[in-house]
């Protein structure tokens, strides 16, 4: 198979996780990237062993290029998502796929146009635990759906958090794509935010939220940079089903390394794992198979409307309904 050569838009804490990733995949080579900062872009490119491009244009227009990683903050992932496809690139776009759903609805329409893979970094539904327990569920070995839980509980330091949209759009996006890969869409929902010991920061760094399913099952998702969890059974990160007829768990602490992560307090080993699963298929199922990914831009759209349901359910102060 020919060597699938990759470039990243983008080079900042996300990019060392995606950089392994195609480390420990044989068929694919990190050729190159392009960061808008210099300084951080010069670091990288030392530590991945790559070469540095002028511009974001410049990469995709490299004919050695065949795939870009979008790894850039989410109000840029519509334009360089855009870039990529109409130079005939494959693109990986880092979730938040796009601010709105306008813009994934573009996303959309040019890779379909240009026959192209445009894959949302949807990592999650790659790891074989949630796809067992998916599998599970839609066999009927759960029973009944009664609930869900996806939980989210890793401090965040104020500077780091400022980086992102705010826990809704950055972590409940992984929340909303999960939810819809293993119960599909919910038809209503009600939501709270709050700020906890930060001090600037103008986003939410907590938020719950409670879902309903047509057939009467609820979901509950947390999502917090306020606070780690470290009690007995803690849920750092954690998706739990439970049907009529037995239950599932999916868990962040079954695997943890005792050093610090990039941004963690610990190294939480199945992260890592979810960013190379993932990865990998799009490099070895989408570019060299031509399949298509777990979840696909329509995913991103349904995920997007969960993720403004919230936004609106909170606004408004009451519960919303999920056309």
């Amino acid at each position: 198979m020919k060597q699938i050569n990759i470039g990243f838009i983008g080079a900042g804490d996300i990019s060392i996780l995606h950089a392994q990733s195609i480390h420990e995949c044989p068929e694919a080579q990190l050729v190159g990237l392009w960061n808008i900062t210099p300084e951080l872009a010069q670091e990288k490119s030392k530590r991945y062993d790559c070469k540095i491009y002028e511009s974001a244009e410049a990469l995709v227009a490299d004919p050695n290029i065949d795939a870009v990683f979008v790894l850039t903050n989410l109000e840029t992932h519509h334009y360089y998502t855009l870039m990529a496809l109409q130079a005939g690139k494959h693109v990986y776009v880092e979730k938040p796929v796009g601010a709105t759903i306008s813009e994934l609805k573009e996303m959309q329409r040019t890779a379909d146009a240009n026959n192209l893979i445009c894959m949302p970094g949807h990592n999650y539904i790659y790891e074989p635990g949630l796809f067992r327990s998916k599998k599970m569920l839609e066999s009927g070995r759960l029973g009944k759906l009664s609930a869900l839980y996806i939980m989210y509980n890793i401090h965040h330091p104020e500077e780091v958090a400022s980086r992102y949209p705010g826990v809704i759009r950055h972590i409940m996006t992984h929340h909303a794509y999960i939810h819809l890969y293993l119960a599909g869409m919910p038809q209503a929902l009600t939501a709270m935010k709050s700020v906890i010991d930060y001090q600037d920061f103008q986003e939410e760094n907590l938020a719950m939220v409670t879902l309903q399913h047509k057939g009467g099952a609820l979901c509950h998702y947390t999502a917090s940079f306020a606070t780690d969890d470290h009690s007995s059974d803690p849920w750092t990160m954690m998706v739990k089903i439970i049907g009529t007829e037995g239950a599932t768990r999916y868990s962040y602490r079954d695997w943890v390394e005792n050093k610090p992560g990039e941004v963690h307090s610990h190294t939480f080993s199945a992260y890592q794992e979810t960013i190379t699963q993932a990865g990998q298929y799009f490099m070895e199922e989408c570019i060299a198979k031509g399949r298509q990914p777990l979840s696909s831009m329509q995913d991103a759209i349904h995920a997007q409307k969960i993720i403004e349901g919230i936004e609106m359910a909170i606004r408004e102060g009451k519960t919303t309904v999920i056309n």
